[in-house]
Formats: structure tokens, sequence, C-alpha cells
């Protein structure tokens, strides 16, 4: 039920993200999600793609730090107070999101959260106990 996530360091200078973006094209490797995090000398690009040990070699060879996480996946109705009906439980039980971001599925039915735990075995536990549905690796890169 974990994923794998890649993180990429970037200089917060003009084109290198479309340095990265343009790697992963050029190896046919097909973003599934992303979120990117700035400060004022670099950024954070967080990447779930169809291909992530190659995703990692590709980048790692053009010199970018690429580093790996693993990330939950978890499909949950896209209406309003299904997000906090899956954060409230993981509070309570002491379960810290780390970070998170979202995409609506192609259905347009249901959102699709990426969580970064920090216990992912405790999360996925009460979130499976809980009922909710947690997507295998291989649905998350084929999305």
């Amino acid at each position: 039920m974990k994923a794998k996530q890649i993180s990429v360091f970037l200089e917060n200078k003009r084109g290198r993200l479309a340095e990265v973006t343009q790697r992963l094209a050029e190896n046919r490797i097909n973003i599934r999600a992303l979120y990117l995090a700035e400060t004022v000398d670099f950024g954070v690009l967080r990447l779930v793609v169809n291909d992530p040990d190659r995703a990692r070699q590709v980048l790692s060879e053009a010199n970018f730090t690429a580093a790996e996480a693993e990330v939950v996946a978890v499909e949950l109705a896209d209406r309003s107070g299904s997000l906090a009906q899956l954060i409230g439980p993981l509070a309570e039980a002491g379960i810290n999101i780390e970070y998170l971001y979202a995409f609506v599925g192609k259905s347009g039915e249901n959102a699709i959260i990426i969580f970064r735990f920090d216990d992912a075995d405790r999360a996925i536990a009460l979130l499976t106990k809980l009922g909710f549905r947690l997507l295998e690796a291989e649905e998350v890169y084929s999305l």
C-alpha cells in the first residue's frame, strides 16, 4: 500500500523545472502527481511517476539531487468533508502528516490524496480499519 515518490532538489532559478520535465519526457516517464514547494534559494519537487526507479536514475544521471520516499495514496469521495473524516482519526491516533497533495481522479468522481506520514504502517493500519480505500503502488503509477 506504499508507493514510491521522487523528491528532486532544485535551485530556484529559471529553467530548472523545465530541465526536469524534459528529461522525464525524453525517457517516456509519465508524471502522475506532483507538488512543488519553494524557498528563496531552492525548491523541492515531489513526483509520483509511472516508473519511479527509472525516474530517479534518469534524474541522477542528469546531475539532479533526487531522493526516494514512501507515500500512501488514499482515494476519497470528491465532496465536502471527506478529507476531514480522514484526518481527524489520524490526529486522534497521534499520527503526524508530514505533507500531502491531491488530485482528482480521471473519472472526476474521486480525489486521490498522497500522504507522507511519520509512521506509514500505523496510518495504513488505521485507515484500513476505518474502511478507507488505499491504492496499491501499481495503481498509483498507472493512474
